[in-house]
């Protein structure tokens, strides 16, 4: 079996509400492979997205232990952590943050700016992506131009630029019609069939049945796991 990219455990996440604090994840371990596919389920404030900012670095955890292909990161400063997020996760988020200024290229390139790709590598890279989400014919729109489904496949394709290990997913089909949606379902599994692992936070218990594993959070604990 493949040794685990990430590894959490007694992870819990605390929020200030006011003068309230709201326990986001209590207790909540994982392990994710290379090649397997998960969703995380839940409804709204069961602490999906949380688990899903956690994982990608984007959020810092109150207690456990969070370790990347072994490494104890947990206490990683910031500057660290930006470089780790940068090289090992591609971030698909649901209102597709891209930038209207744009164009398709422009914004499937902007992580290699980052990486401090030589510009003709970085579109020569963009635009072997824009092809496979099927957009290459519309390179040179920009976001107001495209439908949400083609935008959708603009952020999937920004995501996979930096050619991550770990693609993080918050609600990929939810905004989507259901023939778009099994579209850009396929690009996604398709990045897992190539050894990278896909985590997909959704409403859609369908589309959670696609994944190899399942987990569901409820108040912040996991109340199932389903391991296909």
């Amino acid at each position: 079996m493949n040794a685990p990219v990430v590894e959490l455990e007694h992870v819990c996440r605390t929020y200030a509400h006011g003068s309230v604090n709201v326990l986001a994840l209590k207790d909540v371990g994982l392990e994710l492979r290379p090649a397997e596919t998960w969703a995380v389920l839940g409804t709204s404030g069961s602490g999906k997205s949380t688990l899903l900012n956690i994982l990608g670095c984007l959020d810092r955890l109150d207690s456990g232990s969070y370790r990347l292909h072994g490494q104890d990161i947990t206490h990683m400063s910031d500057d660290a952590l930006s470089e780790v997020r940068l090289r090992t996760f591609g971030f698909i988020f649901q209102s597709f943050n891209l930038l209207p200024q744009f164009n398709v290229l422009e914004n499937i390139e902007l992580p290699l700016f980052y990486l401090h790709l030589e510009p003709r590598q970085a579109r020569e890279r963009a635009q072997e992506l824009a092809h496979r989400v099927g957009l290459y014919e519309r390179r040179a729109h920009r976001p107001a131009e495209l439908s949400g489904g083609q935008q959708q496949r603009v952020a999937i394709a920004r995501a996979l630029a930096n050619d991550p290990e770990v693609i993080l997913a918050d609600e990929p089909t939810g905004n989507l019609d259901t023939a778009t949606g099994r579209q850009i379902l396929q690009v996604l599994m398709d990045q897992a069939a190539q050894g990278k692992t896909l985590v997909m936070v959704t409403h859609d218990h369908g589309l959670g049945r696609e994944c190899s594993k399942r987990i569901e959070l409820q108040d912040g604990s996991v109340a199932e796991y389903v391991h296909a």
